[in-house]
C-alpha cells in the first residue's frame, strides 16, 4: 500500500520501524506501509461496508495501553492495526491526482489521522486502499446498548396518576377511588425511537403493559390497563379501583401514598439482531379519606 501525504510531516533523520520519515523539500511524500489489514469491499470509490456483526469493539493505543474512541466525527474510524484513524476522502480527488498511483477508479482515498507517540493526531495525510481498512464502518457499541440508549431517549415515565379523590378533595371509607393514568407517549405509549452511532442504527418500541398499584394501606394489586378517567354519575370503576376500610387519619399528613409503577416492554431490532426489554417507572400521589358518620336521633 502507498500512502501519499498531502500535508507537512515532522521529518525524522531516520525513519524507524513503523514511523514515518519525509524529505522537507518534497510537497508529496510516498512510503510504503505494511501490514494495514483489511475489511469490506469497495466498487467504484465507494464503500461496502456489508452487514454488522453487532459485536462491540475495544480500540487502543498499545504503546500506551489506553482505549480511545472507536470513532471520531472529524477522523472516522480507528485502525488497531496501525493506530491510525480513516475516514474516506469527500469529495474524492481527481482521477489524475497522484494519490491515485494510476489506480483509478480501483479502491479509494482515505484521510489519514495517526496517533503520534509524541503529538497524537500530528501526523497523517491521503491515502489509497484497495479496501477499507481495519475497523472502518464498525460500530462501537452492540445492538442491545444502542437499544438501552434508544429507551434513555425515550424519557418514559411512570402513570400520569388520576384519581377521583385530588385537588384537595377529601374521599369516603367504603367508596371506590379510581384510578388511571393520562394515555400519552411517555405515560402509555406506544412510542417509536431510533438511536444510532457510525455503521450501526437500533429501533425501538415501547408500550406498558401494566400498573402495579400500591395503594398506601397495605393493599397492592395490578391493572393490565391505562384505567378509566373518571365517568360523572358513576360510582365503580369499570377498569380500575379500590375500595378503602380505613381513614387515613393517622397516616403521615393524614393521607395515603398511592404509587404507581409502569412496566413497559420495548420491542427493537437493528444490526441483524433484535431483542425485548423490560423497563418499570414510577409514580406517587396522596389521597385522604375520611369516614363518614351518620348520628340516628330519636
Amino acid at each position: 500500500m502507498a500512502l501519499a501525504v498531502g500535508l507537512t510531516l515532522t521529518a525524522l533523520p531516520a525513519a524507524a520501524a513503523g514511523e514515518v520519515a519525509c524529505p522537507v523539500d518534497l510537497p508529496n511524500c510516498i512510503v510504503t506501509v505494511e501490514n494495514r489489514g483489511s475489511a469490506g469491499s469497495t466498487t467504484g470509490g465507494t464503500v461496502s461496508t456489508g452487514g454488522s456483526s453487532g459485536d462491540a469493539r475495544v480500540c487502543r493505543l498499545p504503546y500506551r495501553d489506553e482505549v480511545v474512541d472507536c470513532y471520531d466525527d472529524d477522523w472516522g474510524w480507528f485502525s488497531n492495526v496501525d493506530s491510525c484513524y480513516y475516514r474516506l476522502r469527500d469529495p474524492q480527488p481527481p482521477a489524475n491526482d497522484i494519490v491515485w498511483q494510476g489506480r483509478h477508479p480501483e479502491g479509494a482515498i482515505y484521510v489519514v489521522t495517526c496517533m503520534d507517540r509524541i503529538s497524537p493526531g500530528s501526523n497523517g495525510g491521503w491515502t489509497w486502499l484497495a479496501t477499507p481498512p481495519n475497523g472502518y464502518g464498525a460500530p462501537s457499541v452492540t445492538p442491545a446498548e444502542l437499544a438501552q440508549r434508544a429507551v434513555e431517549q425515550m424519557a418514559l415515565a411512570g402513570p400520569a396518576i388520576g384519581t377521583t379523590v385530588d385537588g384537595g378533595q377529601l374521599g369516603l371509607v367504603g367508596v371506590p377511588v379510581w384510578l388511571w393514568t393520562q394515555v400519552t407517549p411517555t405515560t402509555w405509549g406506544p412510542t417509536t425511537t431510533t438511536a444510532s452511532v457510525p455503521g450501526l442504527a437500533v429501533t425501538a418500541t415501547a408500550h406498558a403493559i401494566q400498573i402495579a398499584w400500591d395503594m398506601g394501606d397495605g393493599t397492592s394489586f395490578v391493572c393490565t390497563n391505562p384505567g378509566t378517567p373518571y365517568i360523572a354519575g358513576e360510582v365503580h370503576s369499570p377498569t380500575c379501583e379500590h375500595i378503602y376500610t380505613w381513614p387515613s387519619l393517622n397516616e403521615p399528613d393524614e393521607a395515603y401514598t398511592v404509587t404507581g409503577t409502569t412496566t413497559w416492554s420495548v420491542s427493537w431490532s437493528g444490526g441483524g439482531t433484535s431483542g425485548t426489554l423490560t423497563v418499570t417507572r414510577t409514580a406517587q400521589t396522596s389521597v385522604r379519606i375520611g369516614e363518614l358518620q351518620v348520628l340516628v336521633s330519636g
